[in-house]
């Protein structure tokens, strides 16, 4: 996860294609052929793209930028740390 890089997805695109790309990705990790490494940088997009998705939803809600890049960061960290 990194927050930058969830700032800038959450700026320059919307909800919808993010949605598409995530698909995609999803359906890229299921190949047979996809090695570890693949699987390793797919899974940290898919964990940004999720973040910025977050972050569009909490934002619509009324909740800030700022407060809702906190708030996924915070909930991936609580996540960890269990």
């Amino acid at each position: 996860m990194k927050l930058p890089v969830i700032r800038q997805f959450y700026q320059n695109q919307t909800s919808e294609n993010l949605e598409k790309t995530l698909e995609v990705l999803e359906s890229f990790s299921e190949f047979r052929g996809v090695s570890e490494e693949d699987l390793n940088v797919v899974g940290e997009l898919i964990t940004n793209i999720c973040g910025a998705l977050e972050v569009h939803a909490n934002v619509q809600t009324g909740m800030s930028e700022k407060d809702a890049l906190n708030s996924f960061a915070q909930k991936v960290l609580g996540s960890i740390d269990k």
